[in-house]
């Protein structure tokens, strides 16, 4: 089946002439609306002019169609058996990757994800059962301290196996990130960003926003 260019009416296509499995990852976050551009503040603090809005482009399943088939497309070579996500973002990310990974691998892949628990830990509280030999690969969304990823990867410790390799959407690290093990991405998107006494936006007295609150 020929792939098919990406026209939801709700969010903006790609360049015409694209393809969907053609865009990079910027793209694909422009495309759904997800690169958002204004004086934002960061959860570091920092202010900026751009911001990642990262369920922006997870609530198309065409975008994520694509973004799963190529996060399995990077952990294949792992031959997992296990996918675990942290939750939020990351639900859909490993369910979408253990199902583009079954159907490559044509075996079961199973989908998972790690909760916050108490003190900043995550878990895999559902009953999920995790076999000594499992071979488990990480998904996120976006990849900057690797805090979820850490905390992902200590879950799985907890139930007994130990994380191959992690594919994330986007890099925006400001630095090598090790946990341990591969972290791979779809590609880099850089975002600069500022103290608020350098921010080019506060000079101009320019609305602040925080993203994720009632404010817009």
């Amino acid at each position: 089946m020929e792939p098919l260019a990406y026209t939801t009416q709700h969010a903006r296509v790609l360049p015409e002439g694209r393809e969907l499995t053609e865009a990079n990852v910027e793209e694909l976050f422009e495309a759904a609306g997800a690169l958002r551009r204004g004086h934002f503040v960061l959860k570091s603090g920092r202010h900026s002019d751009r911001y990642l809005e990262k369920f922006a482009v997870l609530q198309y399943p065409s975008l994520t169609v694509e973004i799963g088939r190529r996060l399995a497309a990077l952990l294949e070579e792992r031959d997992p058996t296990l996918v675990v996500g942290p939750t939020t973002g990351g639900v859909l990310l490993a369910f979408e990757t253990a199902r583009q990974l079954e159907a490559s691998l044509d075996r079961t892949v199973r989908g998972v994800f790690a909760e916050p628990m108490e003190r900043g830990t995550r878990g895999l509280r559902r009953g999920w059962p995790v076999a000594s030999g499992e071979r488990v690969v990480l998904v996120d969304d976006i990849l900057t301290t690797g805090a979820s990823l850490d905390e992902t990867a200590r879950a799985v410790r907890a139930a007994g196996a130990e994380p191959l390799a992690a594919a994330v959407i986007a890099d925006r690290s400001s630095g090598p990130v090790e946990l341990g093990f591969p972290i791979l991405s779809l590609g880099r998107i850089e975002i600069e960003s500022w103290t608020a006494q350098e921010c080019p936006a506060c000079a101009r007295d320019e609305p602040l926003v925080k993203p994720g609150s009632s404010v817009s």
